[in-house]
């Protein structure tokens, strides 16, 4: 395994996501704080881990395996904490994490018949959008007179939508070789992993 700058900021956005669970039970003003701060700069690595790889050369097989574990552990682990703290609907973080379960098992299935389906900006925009709601829903407080929960909320409905939006997007590429017609053409440079 390459040890590279990137995959060290992926594994510790891992190594992150026991610390923000410990945050988020510490009660009132400061577990919310903390909590929103440590998933916030978690958050962050994901994109700048992929940046220095894109920009560096140092896309590595190690990377492109942990980084998209990373997000989908980071990301599960909030929803269930918020949903848990009925601070979110059990239904969106139903719909959000079936929906990166899904698409997950489709790119492997894809990746063993050697295909990789272009990520589309669609599935950036859905991950920006999870990652501002949920830090939203983490804060639960008013800033600068802006009621963080209720925006929270309506940024994780916008948020499921993008979701099934962009799996929809994804499943639609794939299926050419779902059902086993002509193969969709192949982009074996893709490395970024934003589905």
């Amino acid at each position: 395994m390459q040890w590279t700058l990137s995959n060290q900021l992926t594994v510790g956005r891992v190594l992150l996501i026991p610390l923000f669970m410990i945050a988020f039970y510490i009660p009132g003003f400061p577990g919310y704080t903390v909590a929103a701060l440590i998933f916030a700069i978690a958050s962050a690595t994901d994109w700048l881990d992929g940046y220095l790889a894109r920009t560096r050369g140092e896309v590595t097989a190690f990377g492109r395996f942990l980084d998209p574990v990373a997000d989908k552990l980071l990301v599960s682990a909030a929803l269930v904490l918020l949903v848990e703290a009925e601070r979110a609907p059990a239904l969106l973080a139903v719909i959000i994490i079936g929906r990166e379960i899904a698409i997950s098992a489709l790119r492997e299935w894809l990746a063993e018949r050697a295909t990789v389906v272009h990520v589309s900006m669609l599935g950036k925009l859905k991950t920006a959008t999870q990652m501002l709601s949920i830090v939203a829903l983490l804060l639960h407080i008013d800033v600068l007179g802006i009621n963080m929960h209720a925006a929270g909320l309506i940024l994780l409905w916008v948020s499921a939508a993008l979701t099934l939006w962009s799996g929809y997007e994804y499943i639609r590429a794939a299926w050419p070789e779902l059902v086993g017609k002509e193969s969709i053409s192949t982009n074996t440079n893709a490395t970024n992993t934003d589905e």
